[in-house]
């Protein structure tokens, strides 16, 4: 019986996986900690490793030893980078592709077994558990088929990876961008969007877009009061 490894830390990703688990072949391990991924590829030879929602570095050798399957929320090579989701909002998109690619020493340029369309609407973790779900449907095609992956075709496009000052919450917005700059970031472990006032900082989610209004959580914090407790 073939061996696979599925790696994430991410709830919505383990609960897709959980869910559709039982309608794919073969033996599957999960791995959580990027430590014990080498251990275990060792132990168990898998056919390919998939990385559905992974932040941290794959070595190398893992690359060169096993096929290795990552999943990208972009029409490749348009998006490669970091981010891809908040920049595809950020630039207005409404829709993407999600892409299967296999992985090489190069960010996401590796080849590709195929794409499938992904709606952008909702919060983040929204979309990150409607692509969960989408992600474990493809990697039981890919199971199946075995199909090789093809090269890239066009003009790499480039997302730089957000950084976490970038989540305040943008002066002189329309409506709609204010509440897609919201949304974006709202999902558990990303840096929601804020505001500072005085010594506090405003953090905002669960926004709704009413109109020209939108409505959403707000949560006030004293940071500097935190980082000493």
């Amino acid at each position: 019986m073939k061996e696979y490894i599925y790696c994430s830390n991410r709830p919505w990703s383990l609960d897709a996986f959980l869910a559709g688990r039982p309608r794919m072949a073969g033996r599957w391990n999960v791995c959580i900690s990027p430590d014990d991924l080498p251990i275990m590829a060792a132990r168990v030879s898998p056919r390919y490793i998939f990385f559905p929602h992974w932040s941290y570095i794959v070595p190398a050798g893992l690359l060169e030893r096993h096929e290795c399957v990552c999943f990208h929320m972009t029409d490749v090579p348009y998006g490669r980078g970091g981010s891809p989701l908040q920049n595809l909002i950020a630039h207005g998109h409404k829709s993407t592709m999600l892409t299967a690619l296999q992985m090489t020493d190069v960010l996401d340029a590796g080849p590709v077994y195929f794409k499938r369309p992904l709606s952008l609407e909702g919060s983040a973790e929204e979309i990150f558990r409607r692509a969960s779900d989408l992600i474990v449907q493809m990697i039981a095609e890919i199971v199946e088929q075995e199909s090789p992956p093809k090269p890239q075709e066009g003009e790499p496009i480039t997302f730089a990876r957000r950084k976490p000052s970038q989540s305040e919450l943008p002066r002189d917005a329309t409506p709609e961008a204010l509440y897609d700059h919201i949304r974006m970031l709202d999902a558990p472990g990303y840096p929601h969007a804020f505001q500072r006032h005085g010594a506090w900082k405003a953090s905002f989610t669960d926004a709704r877009l009413i109109g020209n209004t939108v409505e959403a959580r707000v949560r006030f914090e004293r940071p500097e009061i935190e980082e000493g407790s």
